[in-house]
Formats: structure tokens, C-alpha cells, sequence
């Protein structure tokens, strides 16, 4: 198959799915390896930056999935949603970052680091599909275990977790100046920072 249809096939794919996609799932059913997915994903991926189209194709660990390009947003929302999209709150951007840096944790681990109580927190995140559970803690009562979902990292903007800014070494002098830094940066992106996970 030529490499051109191998992209159309694969946009087709991704286009009808409308959510990510595994590529193991895509090479079984395009008979190709998980390599020449990729290889193919990436050309396409390519294609639209260049073209200056309106769509992105992202790589979500092993997943694939298509969807509008961000510089967009604003137009898109207001064809589809009339109200504006909703902004995650301070107490919910905590609870994420510190899920998304220690995960899996349990919800009484979010409660110890911030200092509150933390059920609202933790259950909106995971209505909204930012995280999900993921297993039991092997102590008494068995607390549910959380982690990050595709949803989180689409939302943030990053193919893999590890993309993710590294948090600071505080056992340094001015560690804890750097972290103040981080948090107070992360404050300002969580303000413009909007839910687009439909």
C-alpha cells in the first residue's frame, strides 16, 4: 500500500473514531506495523502544520487521534457552544498537578499535600475525565488509586506525560523560591487554562 493511501486510510480512521485510538488497533486492521503508523501519523501530522489546516493529528502515548487545531478554539466554540468553555478552579489545578506528578495516588494523598479536604475536587476531575481510577491501595479500606486519562494530557497540550515542565529540587537553597516560581507560573496558565474535552 502506498504511502498516500496509507494516510487517507488512517485519517479516515481517526476522522469517524472522533477519540484516540490505539495504534496496535489501527496495524491489525491496516496490516502494517505500529512503527509505520507512527511513521504515517507523523507525515500527516506534518501535512496539516504546513498546510495551515484547521485539524491536528495528536500522539497520545500509544493512541492516535484527530482534532481541531488550537488557534481555533475561540471560532470552534462559538459554532458549536454559545457559552464560553469552563475553567478548571484552583482547588481543581492542585488536585491535577498533584495527581498528575505523584500518580497513582489515592484521594487522601491529594488532602494531605494541599491541607483540605479534597472528595468534590477529586470526583468533579474525574467526572470531567481528567483522571480515573486505576486500582486499589493495599492498606485498610482499600482506597481507590487515581491517574491522569488521554483527556488530561490532549487538554494539556502533551503527547507523554514526561512532557510535562519538571518540578523544581527543593532541598536546594533557593528550591523553594524556584517552586514558589513554578507554582505561581502554573497559576497563570491555569486562568487561560479551558476544558476543551469534547
Amino acid at each position: 500500500m502506498e504511502m498516500d493511501e496509507l494516510k487517507a486510510r488512517l485519517e479516515a480512521i481517526l476522522f469517524a473514531s472522533g477519540e484516540p485510538v490505539p495504534a496496535g488497533r489501527i496495524s491489525l486492521v491496516l496490516g502494517i506495523s505500529e512503527e509505520d503508523v507512527f511513521c504515517c501519523a507523523e507525515e500527516l501530522a506534518g501535512e496539516y502544520i504546513a498546510g495551515m489546516r484547521g485539524l491536528r493529528l495528536l500522539r497520545l502515548e500509544n493512541a492516535l487521534q484527530l482534532c481541531s487545531a488550537p488557534e481555533y478554539a475561540r471560532e470552534i466554540s462559538r459554532v458549536i457552544e454559545h457559552r464560553a468553555p469552563p475553567k478548571l478552579s484552583q482547588p481543581a489545578l492542585e488536585a491535577l498537578a498533584i495527581i498528575a506528578y505523584f500518580q497513582p495516588v489515592t484521594r487522601a494523598y491529594v488532602e494531605q499535600i494541599r491541607g483540605v479536604d479534597s472528595s468534590y475536587t477529586v470526583s468533579s476531575l474525574a467526572e470531567k475525565g481528567l483522571i480515573e481510577p486505576c486500582g486499589k491501595l493495599e492498606a485498610p479500606g482499600r482506597p481507590t488509586l487515581f491517574r491522569t486519562t488521554k483527556a488530561f494530557l490532549r487538554v494539556m497540550g502533551v503527547t507523554d506525560l514526561d512532557e510535562l515542565p519538571k518540578l523544581p529540587d527543593i532541598s536546594s537553597a533557593d528550591g523553594l523560591e524556584k517552586l514558589q516560581g513554578a507554582i505561581d507560573e502554573l497559576k497563570c496558565r491555569g486562568d487561560q487554562m479551558v476544558l476543551d474535552i469534547s
